[in-house]
């Protein structure tokens, strides 16, 4: 669901507050932020490498803004090289924190051990995740300011766009006793701003609301922002239509 939506959203309602946070990245992710092309992802850059650690840096800055302590698990895989890996290392040492090689995909269990190590000391140490807990507003913020706040203060935007019709409803809901609710950004996944091609650590941008749409039962606000889909609840056919009894009263299609 995202570290956002989890710490405004889950923990708010739940009342919970995380002890510490392992933010998963990998080489070839990083490749991609930093220019390289999907086809060549395989072949070692470093300068690539350490071009789009600065998507990296700016989720451990995020994760830190909230109060919570936290360790980078890379995700290693055998196309990964020793001078990748260190490159990843040190972008995460500049910010205070430690990235842990994650072998598990070669190693099985033995390769997460260090990972698991760091995380349990962490946890039950003296950084103190959980009595520095903060979420990103408070609940007495308006709907408008919750979501400027969630683009300016995490995703760098210089600001907040919209039209008259949905500036209109979130105004209808703030008068209507919803301003209390959090607030779910729904955008593309693979950037900060709404572009999905702006890869690494976009900033200045300017955040485009398309449409608010109220989760009452849910106990949130989902702000649609750029061209994205939502997910829809049900295929195009459900799996219930393949579902059926046979001549034996046996039941079919379940798998």
């Amino acid at each position: 669901m995202g570290a956002e939506k989890f710490f405004d959203i889950k923990c708010r309602s739940a009342e919970l507050a995380p002890d510490a946070v392992v933010l998963v990245a990998t080489v070839r992710a990083l490749k991609m932020h930093g220019g390289v092309d999907k086809n060549d992802l395989g072949k070692e850059n470093v300068a690539a490498v350490s071009k789009g650690c600065v998507n990296l840096a700016r989720h451990i800055e995020n994760i830190q803004s909230f109060g919570l302590p936290v360790v980078v698990a890379v995700n290693r895989f055998s196309a990964d090289t020793d001078a990748e890996m260190a490159a990843v290392r040190e972008t995460a040492g500049s910010h205070g924190v430690t990235a842990i090689d994650a072998d598990h995909w070669t190693h099985g269990g033995a390769g997460a051990v260090d990972l698991a190590e760091a995380v349990a000391k962490m946890a039950n140490g003296d950084e103190g995740g959980a009595k520095h807990f903060q979420t990103a507003y408070p609940d007495e913020m308006p709907i408008w300011d919750k979501i400027k706040t969630v683009a300016t203060k995490l995703y760098r935007a210089d600001d907040i766009s919209t039209d008259q019709k949905t500036r209109n409803q979130i105004e209808e809901l703030q008068a209507g006793g919803f301003g209390n609710l959090p607030v779910c950004i729904a955008k593309t996944q693979y950037s900060f701003s709404t572009d999905p091609n702006a890869k690494g650590a976009p900033s200045g941008h300017i955040l485009p609301v398309r449409e608010v749409r109220l989760s009452a039962g849910a106990g949130f606000i989902v702000v649609v922002c750029g061209d994205i889909m939502t997910m829809p609840g049900l295929p195009r056919v459900p799996a219930a239509n393949r579902i059926c009894l046979n001549d034996k009263g046996e039941v079919e299609g379940l798998f």
